[in-house]
Protein backbone atom coordinates (compact mmCIF):
# COMPACT_ATOMS: atom_id res chain seq x y z
CA UNK A 1 0.00 0.00 0.00
CA UNK A 2 1.23 3.03 -1.00
CA UNK A 3 0.45 6.66 0.42
CA UNK A 4 -1.16 8.95 -2.88
CA UNK A 5 -1.99 12.74 -2.64
CA UNK A 6 -4.72 14.03 -5.52
CA UNK A 7 -4.84 17.76 -5.95
CA UNK A 8 -7.60 18.87 -8.48
CA UNK A 9 -10.52 21.35 -7.99
CA UNK A 10 -12.56 19.47 -10.72
CA UNK A 11 -14.95 17.80 -7.88
CA UNK A 12 -15.93 14.39 -10.16
CA UNK A 13 -12.49 13.78 -11.88
CA UNK A 14 -10.68 14.37 -7.90
CA UNK A 15 -13.36 11.93 -6.75
CA UNK A 16 -13.04 9.50 -9.42
CA UNK A 17 -9.03 9.07 -9.29
CA UNK A 18 -9.66 8.62 -5.47
CA UNK A 19 -12.02 6.18 -5.60
CA UNK A 20 -9.79 3.91 -8.66
CA UNK A 21 -6.53 4.28 -6.49
CA UNK A 22 -8.67 3.63 -3.48
CA UNK A 23 -9.78 -0.10 -4.91
CA UNK A 24 -6.00 -0.73 -5.84
CA UNK A 25 -4.97 -0.78 -2.50
CA UNK A 26 -3.52 2.13 -1.96
CA UNK A 27 -4.25 5.22 1.01
CA UNK A 28 -5.36 8.32 -0.92
CA UNK A 29 -5.66 11.43 0.35
CA UNK A 30 -7.19 14.01 -1.84
CA UNK A 31 -7.52 17.94 -1.84
CA UNK A 32 -9.44 20.94 -3.89
CA UNK A 33 -5.93 23.04 -4.57
CA UNK A 34 -2.22 23.57 -4.53
CA UNK A 35 -2.05 25.63 -1.91
CA UNK A 36 -3.61 22.61 0.79
CA UNK A 37 -1.72 19.74 -1.30
CA UNK A 38 1.59 21.77 -0.44
CA UNK A 39 0.27 21.82 3.37
CA UNK A 40 -0.84 17.92 3.47
CA UNK A 41 2.71 17.38 1.93
CA UNK A 42 4.59 19.44 4.57
CA UNK A 43 2.97 16.99 7.51
CA UNK A 44 4.15 14.05 6.27
CA UNK A 45 5.87 13.39 2.44
CA UNK A 46 3.42 11.05 0.10
CA UNK A 47 4.62 8.45 -1.86
CA UNK A 48 3.23 9.57 -5.09
CA UNK A 49 1.53 12.89 -5.73
CA UNK A 50 -0.71 13.01 -8.73
CA UNK A 51 -1.91 16.82 -9.68
CA UNK A 52 -4.33 18.45 -12.45
CA UNK A 53 -2.23 21.18 -14.67
CA UNK A 54 -4.79 23.47 -14.99
CA UNK A 55 -6.35 24.72 -11.71
CA UNK A 56 -7.29 28.47 -10.64
CA UNK A 57 -4.73 29.57 -8.09
CA UNK A 58 -1.20 27.72 -8.39
CA UNK A 59 -1.29 25.56 -11.26
CA UNK A 60 -0.21 22.50 -11.22
CA UNK A 61 3.62 23.88 -12.83
CA UNK A 62 3.64 25.91 -10.23
CA UNK A 63 2.45 23.10 -7.59
CA UNK A 64 5.48 20.38 -8.96
CA UNK A 65 8.26 22.94 -8.68
CA UNK A 66 7.28 23.77 -5.07
CA UNK A 67 7.33 19.80 -3.91
CA UNK A 68 10.07 19.18 -5.80
CA UNK A 69 11.64 22.36 -3.83
CA UNK A 70 10.61 20.50 -0.52
CA UNK A 71 11.53 17.15 -1.10
CA UNK A 72 14.19 16.60 -4.48
CA UNK A 73 13.17 13.23 -3.69
CA UNK A 74 8.99 13.96 -4.75
CA UNK A 75 7.63 11.98 -7.56
CA UNK A 76 4.52 13.78 -9.27
CA UNK A 77 2.66 12.97 -11.93
CA UNK A 78 0.79 15.57 -13.49
CA UNK A 79 -3.38 15.30 -15.28
CA UNK A 80 -3.57 17.45 -18.63
CA UNK A 81 -6.22 17.45 -21.60
CA UNK A 82 -5.40 16.44 -24.67
CA UNK A 83 -4.79 20.21 -26.34
CA UNK A 84 -2.10 21.20 -23.87
CA UNK A 85 0.47 18.91 -23.80
CA UNK A 86 3.31 21.19 -24.51
CA UNK A 87 2.15 22.46 -20.69
CA UNK A 88 2.67 19.08 -19.83
CA UNK A 89 5.85 19.00 -21.23
CA UNK A 90 6.68 22.03 -19.73
CA UNK A 91 6.19 20.25 -16.14
CA UNK A 92 8.19 17.49 -16.79
CA UNK A 93 10.92 19.77 -17.38
CA UNK A 94 10.24 21.27 -13.45
CA UNK A 95 10.34 17.71 -12.13
CA UNK A 96 7.63 15.70 -13.01
CA UNK A 97 7.95 12.00 -13.70
CA UNK A 98 5.12 11.58 -16.32
CA UNK A 99 1.50 12.96 -17.55
CA UNK A 100 -1.97 11.71 -18.19
CA UNK A 101 -3.98 13.07 -20.48
CA UNK A 102 -8.07 13.72 -19.82
CA UNK A 103 -10.28 11.38 -20.19
CA UNK A 104 -8.34 8.33 -19.46
CA UNK A 105 -10.07 4.75 -18.22
CA UNK A 106 -8.89 3.37 -14.96
CA UNK A 107 -6.93 0.56 -16.28
CA UNK A 108 -4.15 3.52 -17.42
CA UNK A 109 -4.66 5.58 -14.45
CA UNK A 110 -3.25 2.64 -12.59
CA UNK A 111 -0.37 1.86 -14.99
CA UNK A 112 0.69 5.23 -14.83
CA UNK A 113 1.13 5.12 -11.05
CA UNK A 114 2.52 1.82 -10.20
CA UNK A 115 5.17 3.12 -12.82
CA UNK A 116 5.56 6.12 -10.67
CA UNK A 117 5.85 4.26 -7.46
CA UNK A 118 8.34 2.33 -8.94
CA UNK A 119 10.16 5.24 -9.58
CA UNK A 120 9.61 6.03 -6.14
CA UNK A 121 10.70 2.94 -4.39
CA UNK A 122 14.38 3.34 -6.50
CA UNK A 123 14.55 6.59 -5.30
CA UNK A 124 14.18 5.28 -1.47
CA UNK A 125 16.71 2.62 -1.80
CA UNK A 126 19.10 5.16 -3.28
CA UNK A 127 18.87 7.66 -0.61
CA UNK A 128 19.29 4.97 1.83
CA UNK A 129 22.36 3.43 0.30
CA UNK A 130 23.73 7.01 -0.06
CA UNK A 131 23.14 7.53 3.29
CA UNK A 132 24.56 3.94 5.15
CA UNK A 133 28.05 4.36 2.58
CA UNK A 134 27.85 8.60 4.38
CA UNK A 135 27.24 7.03 7.08
CA UNK A 136 29.91 4.06 6.59
CA UNK A 137 32.51 6.98 5.44
CA UNK A 138 32.22 8.51 8.55
CA UNK A 139 32.96 5.80 10.41
CA UNK A 140 35.77 5.11 8.09
CA UNK A 141 38.63 5.18 11.45
CA UNK A 142 36.70 2.40 12.96
CA UNK A 143 38.41 -1.33 13.44
CA UNK A 144 36.81 -3.88 11.33
CA UNK A 145 38.75 -6.79 12.98
CA UNK A 146 38.20 -9.53 15.36
CA UNK A 147 38.76 -10.37 18.96
CA UNK A 148 41.84 -11.60 19.64
CA UNK A 149 43.11 -13.81 22.26
CA UNK A 150 43.87 -17.05 23.81
CA UNK A 151 43.44 -16.78 27.60
CA UNK A 152 40.66 -18.12 29.21
CA UNK A 153 38.63 -14.53 30.18
CA UNK A 154 38.61 -14.11 25.96
CA UNK A 155 37.58 -17.79 25.25
CA UNK A 156 34.71 -17.55 27.66
CA UNK A 157 33.74 -13.79 26.20
CA UNK A 158 33.80 -15.74 22.59
CA UNK A 159 31.66 -18.15 23.51
CA UNK A 160 29.18 -16.03 25.30
CA UNK A 161 28.95 -13.55 22.26
CA UNK A 162 28.53 -16.65 19.63
CA UNK A 163 25.14 -17.86 21.99
CA UNK A 164 23.65 -14.13 22.17
CA UNK A 165 24.30 -14.06 18.85
CA UNK A 166 21.89 -16.35 17.89
CA UNK A 167 18.90 -14.21 20.06
CA UNK A 168 17.79 -10.82 18.91
CA UNK A 169 18.21 -9.79 22.50
CA UNK A 170 19.33 -6.01 23.18
CA UNK A 171 23.00 -6.03 24.33
CA UNK A 172 24.72 -3.93 27.11
CA UNK A 173 28.57 -4.24 26.40
CA UNK A 174 30.29 -3.02 29.64
CA UNK A 175 33.98 -2.62 29.65
CA UNK A 176 37.10 -0.34 30.04
CA UNK A 177 37.80 2.34 27.08
CA UNK A 178 40.06 0.55 24.92
CA UNK A 179 38.97 -2.81 25.71
CA UNK A 180 37.26 -3.57 22.24
CA UNK A 181 33.52 -3.14 22.78
CA UNK A 182 32.98 -2.40 18.98
CA UNK A 183 34.60 -5.33 17.97
CA UNK A 184 32.10 -7.22 20.10
CA UNK A 185 29.16 -5.19 18.87
CA UNK A 186 30.91 -6.22 15.31
CA UNK A 187 31.04 -9.59 16.19
CA UNK A 188 27.64 -9.70 17.25
CA UNK A 189 26.37 -8.81 14.37
CA UNK A 190 28.39 -10.82 12.43
CA UNK A 191 27.50 -13.98 13.76
CA UNK A 192 23.33 -13.01 13.79
CA UNK A 193 20.76 -13.74 11.38
CA UNK A 194 20.80 -10.15 10.18
CA UNK A 195 24.56 -10.19 9.48
CA UNK A 196 23.50 -9.09 5.47
CA UNK A 197 21.85 -6.52 6.73
CA UNK A 198 23.36 -2.81 8.02
CA UNK A 199 25.51 -2.65 10.94
CA UNK A 200 25.39 1.18 12.07
CA UNK A 201 27.16 2.79 14.95
CA UNK A 202 26.38 6.37 16.68
CA UNK A 203 29.05 7.79 19.03
CA UNK A 204 26.77 9.16 22.01
CA UNK A 205 29.60 11.13 23.43
CA UNK A 206 30.72 12.90 20.20
CA UNK A 207 27.15 14.79 19.47
CA UNK A 208 25.41 17.52 21.11
CA UNK A 209 21.98 16.72 22.08
CA UNK A 210 20.29 18.08 19.67
CA UNK A 211 22.53 16.53 16.90
CA UNK A 212 22.08 13.26 18.50
CA UNK A 213 18.75 13.17 18.05
CA UNK A 214 18.69 14.21 14.84
CA UNK A 215 21.21 11.49 13.95
CA UNK A 216 19.28 8.77 16.00
CA UNK A 217 15.51 9.88 14.49
CA UNK A 218 16.77 11.80 11.44
CA UNK A 219 14.60 14.83 10.77
CA UNK A 220 12.26 16.48 8.30
CA UNK A 221 12.53 19.25 6.09
CA UNK A 222 12.96 22.91 7.54
CA UNK A 223 12.76 20.96 11.05
CA UNK A 224 15.45 23.47 12.39
CA UNK A 225 17.80 25.96 11.10
CA UNK A 226 20.10 24.15 8.32
CA UNK A 227 17.75 21.55 8.01
CA UNK A 228 17.29 22.14 4.27
CA UNK A 229 16.25 18.60 3.56
CA UNK A 230 14.98 15.77 4.98
CA UNK A 231 17.18 12.92 6.54
CA UNK A 232 16.75 9.52 7.70
CA UNK A 233 18.04 8.81 10.94
CA UNK A 234 20.48 5.82 11.89
CA UNK A 235 17.35 3.53 13.36
CA UNK A 236 16.24 3.65 9.53
CA UNK A 237 19.34 3.35 8.49
CA UNK A 238 20.12 -0.16 10.66
CA UNK A 239 17.01 -1.38 9.41
CA UNK A 240 17.15 -4.77 9.37
CA UNK A 241 20.18 -5.04 10.84
CA UNK A 242 22.14 -3.58 14.18
CA UNK A 243 22.24 -0.34 15.46
CA UNK A 244 25.41 0.21 17.51
CA UNK A 245 24.99 2.95 20.48
CA UNK A 246 28.60 3.84 21.84
CA UNK A 247 28.85 5.05 25.41
CA UNK A 248 25.27 4.92 25.71
CA UNK A 249 25.91 6.59 29.64
CA UNK A 250 26.64 9.93 27.83
CA UNK A 251 22.88 10.69 26.34
CA UNK A 252 21.10 13.10 27.59
CA UNK A 253 17.83 12.90 29.45
CA UNK A 254 15.35 14.63 25.99
CA UNK A 255 17.27 11.58 24.44
CA UNK A 256 16.73 8.63 26.66
CA UNK A 257 13.28 9.18 26.90
CA UNK A 258 12.81 9.00 22.78
CA UNK A 259 15.07 6.01 23.04
CA UNK A 260 12.86 4.67 25.80
CA UNK A 261 9.98 4.79 23.48
CA UNK A 262 11.64 3.53 20.09
CA UNK A 263 13.00 -0.01 22.32
CA UNK A 264 9.45 -0.50 23.48
CA UNK A 265 7.13 0.52 20.64
CA UNK A 266 10.00 -0.36 17.92
CA UNK A 267 8.76 2.92 15.99
CA UNK A 268 10.70 6.36 15.32
CA UNK A 269 9.48 9.92 14.59
CA UNK A 270 11.46 12.18 12.44
CA UNK A 271 12.19 15.64 14.18
CA UNK A 272 9.97 17.87 12.97
CA UNK A 273 7.43 15.24 11.40
CA UNK A 274 4.10 13.94 12.75
CA UNK A 275 4.32 10.49 10.94
CA UNK A 276 5.76 7.53 13.00
CA UNK A 277 7.58 4.34 11.73
CA UNK A 278 8.13 0.92 12.19
CA UNK A 279 11.80 -0.06 12.30
CA UNK A 280 13.11 -3.55 12.40
CA UNK A 281 16.54 -3.03 14.59
CA UNK A 282 18.79 -4.93 17.18
CA UNK A 283 20.23 -2.58 19.56
CA UNK A 284 23.59 -3.17 20.71
CA UNK A 285 25.06 -0.29 23.46
CA UNK A 286 28.03 -0.14 25.14
CA UNK A 287 29.34 2.17 27.97
CA UNK A 288 32.64 2.28 30.32
CA UNK A 289 30.57 3.83 32.83
CA UNK A 290 29.00 2.46 35.98
CA UNK A 291 24.98 3.03 34.52
CA UNK A 292 23.37 1.10 38.29
CA UNK A 293 25.43 3.95 39.80
CA UNK A 294 24.05 6.51 37.23
CA UNK A 295 20.68 5.36 37.83
CA UNK A 296 21.38 6.39 41.39
CA UNK A 297 22.28 9.51 41.02
CA UNK A 298 19.47 10.26 38.89
CA UNK A 299 21.44 10.83 35.62
CA UNK A 300 20.44 6.88 33.68
CA UNK A 301 16.55 6.56 32.99
CA UNK A 302 15.85 3.35 35.42
CA UNK A 303 13.45 1.93 33.07
CA UNK A 304 16.12 2.18 30.27
CA UNK A 305 19.19 0.60 32.04
CA UNK A 306 16.54 -2.79 32.09
CA UNK A 307 15.83 -2.33 28.19
CA UNK A 308 19.69 -2.35 27.57
CA UNK A 309 20.56 -4.45 30.04
CA UNK A 310 18.66 -7.36 28.77
CA UNK A 311 22.07 -9.58 28.16
CA UNK A 312 25.16 -8.11 30.04
CA UNK A 313 28.71 -8.89 28.18
CA UNK A 314 31.46 -7.65 30.31
CA UNK A 315 34.70 -6.74 28.42
CA UNK A 316 38.04 -7.77 30.72
CA UNK A 317 40.92 -5.44 30.86
CA UNK A 318 44.56 -6.39 29.21
CA UNK A 319 46.10 -6.41 32.66
CA UNK A 320 43.62 -9.66 33.53
CA UNK A 321 44.57 -11.33 30.73
CA UNK A 322 47.90 -10.62 30.62
CA UNK A 323 49.11 -14.08 28.69
CA UNK A 324 47.35 -11.91 25.47
CA UNK A 325 49.50 -9.41 24.74
CA UNK A 326 52.18 -11.11 23.08
CA UNK A 327 49.32 -12.42 20.64
CA UNK A 328 47.98 -8.76 20.30
CA UNK A 329 51.04 -7.15 20.11
CA UNK A 330 52.21 -9.59 17.11
CA UNK A 331 48.35 -9.66 15.39
CA UNK A 332 48.86 -5.20 15.65
CA UNK A 333 52.10 -5.29 13.61
CA UNK A 334 51.40 -7.58 10.50
CA UNK A 335 48.01 -5.03 10.54
CA UNK A 336 50.29 -2.11 10.71
CA UNK A 337 53.35 -3.13 8.90
CA UNK A 338 51.81 -3.09 5.67
CA UNK A 339 50.91 0.32 5.96
CA UNK A 340 53.62 1.88 8.33
CA UNK A 341 57.30 -0.20 7.78
CA UNK A 342 56.90 -3.00 5.64
CA UNK A 343 60.34 -4.22 7.09
CA UNK A 344 59.36 -4.99 10.13
CA UNK A 345 58.39 -9.11 10.42
CA UNK A 346 57.85 -9.26 14.52
CA UNK A 347 58.87 -8.30 17.90
CA UNK A 348 62.03 -9.70 19.85
CA UNK A 349 62.32 -10.94 22.99
CA UNK A 350 63.39 -7.55 24.70
CA UNK A 351 60.53 -5.76 23.16
CA UNK A 352 57.65 -8.89 24.42
CA UNK A 353 59.28 -8.52 27.88
CA UNK A 354 58.94 -4.74 27.96
CA UNK A 355 55.15 -5.35 26.97
CA UNK A 356 53.89 -7.60 29.69
CA UNK A 357 55.88 -5.37 32.20
CA UNK A 358 53.72 -3.22 31.62
CA UNK A 359 50.11 -2.27 33.34
CA UNK A 360 48.30 -1.33 30.07
CA UNK A 361 46.03 1.46 31.95
CA UNK A 362 44.24 2.61 28.30
CA UNK A 363 43.81 -1.38 27.36
CA UNK A 364 44.00 -2.77 24.05
CA UNK A 365 43.51 0.82 22.31
CA UNK A 366 46.94 2.18 23.87
CA UNK A 367 48.77 -1.35 22.53
CA UNK A 368 48.20 -0.82 19.36
CA UNK A 369 48.86 2.55 19.59
CA UNK A 370 52.47 1.88 21.20
CA UNK A 371 52.98 -1.06 18.31
CA UNK A 372 52.13 1.73 15.52
CA UNK A 373 54.32 4.44 16.82
CA UNK A 374 57.10 1.78 17.24
CA UNK A 375 56.65 0.62 13.71
CA UNK A 376 57.25 4.21 12.71
CA UNK A 377 60.42 4.68 14.86
CA UNK A 378 61.94 0.96 13.96
CA UNK A 379 65.38 0.45 11.61
CA UNK A 380 65.79 -3.72 11.85
CA UNK A 381 63.32 -6.36 10.55
CA UNK A 382 62.23 -6.98 14.28
CA UNK A 383 60.77 -4.39 16.68
CA UNK A 384 62.97 -3.81 20.01
CA UNK A 385 62.61 -2.61 23.36
CA UNK A 386 64.62 0.20 21.89
CA UNK A 387 61.90 0.83 19.11
CA UNK A 388 59.10 1.22 21.94
CA UNK A 389 57.80 4.87 23.50
CA UNK A 390 60.33 5.55 26.62
CA UNK A 391 57.87 5.47 29.19
CA UNK A 392 57.46 1.35 28.84
CA UNK A 393 60.95 1.08 29.34
CA UNK A 394 61.68 3.75 32.17
CA UNK A 395 62.95 2.74 35.62
CA UNK A 396 60.47 5.19 37.20
CA UNK A 397 57.33 3.46 35.15
CA UNK A 398 54.88 1.48 36.62
CA UNK A 399 55.49 -2.44 35.56
CA UNK A 400 53.80 -5.96 36.11
CA UNK A 401 55.12 -8.92 35.51
CA UNK A 402 53.19 -12.34 36.04
CA UNK A 403 50.87 -10.11 38.52
CA UNK A 404 54.04 -8.55 40.39
CA UNK A 405 55.80 -5.64 40.06
CA UNK A 406 59.56 -5.88 38.89
CA UNK A 407 61.67 -4.99 42.16
CA UNK A 408 64.44 -2.28 40.59
CA UNK A 409 66.91 -1.07 43.08
CA UNK A 410 65.65 3.12 42.77
CA UNK A 411 62.24 2.01 43.50
CA UNK A 412 61.64 1.89 47.63
CA UNK A 413 59.87 -1.23 48.79
CA UNK A 414 56.94 1.11 50.03
CA UNK A 415 56.16 2.50 46.86
CA UNK A 416 56.22 -0.96 44.61
CA UNK A 417 53.63 -1.95 47.52
CA UNK A 418 51.58 0.75 47.12
CA UNK A 419 51.68 0.30 42.87
CA UNK A 420 50.50 -3.22 43.70
CA UNK A 421 47.98 -2.10 46.17
CA UNK A 422 46.66 0.14 43.53
CA UNK A 423 46.37 -2.30 40.93
CA UNK A 424 44.65 -5.21 42.69
CA UNK A 425 42.07 -2.36 43.94
CA UNK A 426 41.35 -1.31 40.29
CA UNK A 427 40.99 -5.27 38.79
CA UNK A 428 38.67 -5.74 42.12
CA UNK A 429 36.69 -2.32 41.31
CA UNK A 430 36.49 -3.78 37.79
CA UNK A 431 35.34 -7.13 38.32
CA UNK A 432 32.60 -5.92 41.41
CA UNK A 433 31.01 -3.43 38.62
CA UNK A 434 31.72 -0.12 40.70
CA UNK A 435 29.70 -1.89 43.57
CA UNK A 436 31.70 -1.05 46.74
CA UNK A 437 30.48 -3.39 49.38
CA UNK A 438 31.18 -6.23 46.54
CA UNK A 439 34.62 -4.89 45.98
CA UNK A 440 35.45 -4.88 49.53
CA UNK A 441 34.54 -8.14 49.99
CA UNK A 442 36.55 -9.57 47.34
CA UNK A 443 39.55 -7.86 48.70
CA UNK A 444 38.85 -9.00 52.29
CA UNK A 445 38.48 -5.63 53.82
CA UNK A 446 35.81 -3.41 55.72
CA UNK A 447 34.05 -0.95 53.23
CA UNK A 448 35.15 1.74 54.92
CA UNK A 449 38.26 0.97 54.39
CA UNK A 450 37.73 0.57 50.88
CA UNK A 451 36.77 4.37 50.68
CA UNK A 452 39.79 5.81 51.90
CA UNK A 453 41.74 3.81 49.42
CA UNK A 454 39.69 4.21 46.61
CA UNK A 455 39.65 7.96 47.44
CA UNK A 456 43.19 7.85 48.06
CA UNK A 457 44.26 6.36 44.38
CA UNK A 458 41.31 8.70 43.03
CA UNK A 459 39.08 5.95 41.80
CA UNK A 460 36.48 8.06 43.99
CA UNK A 461 36.75 12.21 44.33
CA UNK A 462 37.21 13.38 48.04
CA UNK A 463 34.47 13.25 50.72
CA UNK A 464 32.16 10.88 48.39
CA UNK A 465 29.64 9.51 50.94
CA UNK A 466 29.62 5.76 51.28
CA UNK A 467 26.74 3.88 49.39
CA UNK A 468 23.64 2.90 51.69
CA UNK A 469 23.43 -0.74 52.30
Amino acid sequence: MARILVIDDHDTLREGMTVTLTRAGHAVSAVRSGQDGLAAYRKAPFDLVVTDLKMDGMDGIAVTKALKAQDAAAVVMVVTAFGTIETAVQAMQEGAYDFITKPFPPEVLRAKVDKGLELASTRKQVERLTARTAAHDSDAALTHGSLVGDSEPMQKLVSQVIKVAQSDATVLVRGESGTGKELVARMLHQRSPRKDGPFVVVHCAALAETLLESELFGHERGAFTGAVKRKLGRFELADGGTLFLDEIGEIPASVQTKLLRVLQEKEIQRVGGEDTFKVDVRVVSATHRDLQAEVKAGRFREDLYYRLHIVPVVLPPLRERPEDITLLARHFVAKHAVRVNRRVAGLDDSALRALARHAWPGNVRELENVIEQALVFAEGDLLTDLDLPSHLTAHGAPRVEAGLPVLQGDRPLPDILEDLERQLIARAYEKAGGVKTETARLLGIKTSALYYKLEKYGFLPKGTPPEEP
